[in-house]
């Protein structure tokens, strides 16, 4: 007889972070339209490449925003039904790998456009240039500020805070450039303060897509010592061998597991059960656990192990 049990905490507060912080998000959906329409426009009047690299990089941080608006709200609103077995969880999470690479398109952009400026000595109009900086800083700030207090808790909610600080660098990155122009009458620091964004951008984009890709590989969370959760299962009273076992992150925060656990004989298996449900839960933060039961006298499962 091979017992199979499904042990469930309901403990999804993390998830629900991004819900809690969504009015937040839209406050920072709403900065970050208003600032790209202004950058690019003055951008474009002004010749300037650091300004458009700063509307663009506040461009990618609407759209993942937006994304994770309406990841958050999918996924609360969306059952598990039909095929969808774990519902629509994993969107949060195709936000985060798209907004990244979003930041890699625009990061190549303005690369590419900066190495063609810095050719020729631009003609830019400075005093623009450090006003929209100016502003672009403080919406900046304000932006980070009310995405920070979710950024924690959420995988999705901290890109969006990532890339707000990235803007609010951006952002005085632009104020030095206009000041350079307006001063010297060096104009080439326009484009290179271009491409110093761009490159401010790649390893946070590099480190949100690697993130993101991790979970959609299933890997085990990186924090986790797999080694060490076979070993305290296997410890458990009555517990004979543990095989099987896999550990994968659903979405921000919420990790699953799953194992076969051997024990001497079919009777009285609540007690395994409930110590291993608690192990993980209380010492590993493994909320969601299925666990596969077996006498040790059972045969053929190890044979399937992947």
């Amino acid at each position: 007889m091979v017992l199979v049990a499904h042990e469930h905490h309901h403990h999804h507060s993390a998830h629900r972070a991004g819900a809690r912080h969504a009015g937040a998000l839209r406050g920072a959906l709403a900065v970050n339209v208003v600032m790209f329409l202004i950058e690019v426009t003055v951008a474009i009047g002004a010749h300037s490449l650091a300004l458009l690299s700063e509307g663009v990089h506040v461009l990618t941080d609407a759209v993942g925003v937006g994304m994770a608006l309406a990841a958050i709200g999918l996924g609360n609103r969306m059952p598990r039904e039909g095929t969808r077995t774990f519902g629509v969880y994993r969107l949060e999470i195709l936000a985060a790998l798209a907004n990244a690479l979003l930041l890699f398109g625009a990061a190549g952009y303005v690369l590419f456009e900066a190495v063609d400026r810095l050719r020729t000595a631009p003609s830019v109009s400075a005093a623009p240039i450090v006003v929209v900086g100016i502003l672009g800083l403080a919406a900046n700030a304000l932006g980070f500020a009310l995405v920070r207090a979710g950024a924690r808790e959420s995988l999705v909610v901290e890109g969006a805070a990532i890339d707000m600080l990235a803007d609010t660098i951006g952002s005085c990155g632009v104020i030095a450039a206009g000041v350079i122009a307006a001063t010297t009458g060096w104009t080439r620091a326009d484009p290179i303060v271009g491409a110093l964004i761009a490159l401010w951008i790649l390893p946070r984009a590099w480190s949100l897509a690697a993130r993101s890709l991790r979970i959609l590989m299933q890997v085990a969370p990186p924090q986790l010592d797999l080694a060490a959760v076979q070993r305290d299962l296997a410890g458990l009273d009555r517990v004979v061998g543990v095989h099987d076992l896999h550990v994968w992150t659903l979405t921000s925060d919420m990790e699953v597991a799953s194992a076969h656990l051997v024990v001497e004989s079919a009777h009285d298996v609540h007690a395994v059960l409930d110590g291993a449900r608690a192990l993980l839960h209380d010492r590993y933060d493994i909320a969601h656990a299925t666990l596969q039961v077996e006498p040790s006298d059972h045969t053929g499962c190890e044979e399937l192990n992947w």
